[in-house]
């Protein structure tokens, strides 16, 4: 996939652990552990933005594009 989630330097950047950022954003430990890892093949906006809301970020400093080589 061409989009890859940098969600997890950005909590590093921040020094935010999973647990906390979960409690913050309102998502399961699960479901923003399978962001953190890049299980998902969607986000909703509404996640994206309580994310930057809590991280203080940008969208573009949790989500980067690369072509694909099959592209």
């Amino acid at each position: 996939m061409a989009i890859i989630l940098r969600l997890d330097r950005v909590m590093a950047d921040r020094k935010i652990s999973l647990n906390e950022l979960s409690e913050r954003v309102g998502i399961s430990n699960v479901n923003l552990s399978n962001l953190k890892t890049g299980k998902v093949k969607a986000v909703r906006f509404s996640t994206l933005n309580a994310l930057c809301r809590e991280l203080e970020c940008q969208p573009g400093d949790i989500l980067e594009y690369r072509q694909d080589e099959e592209e």
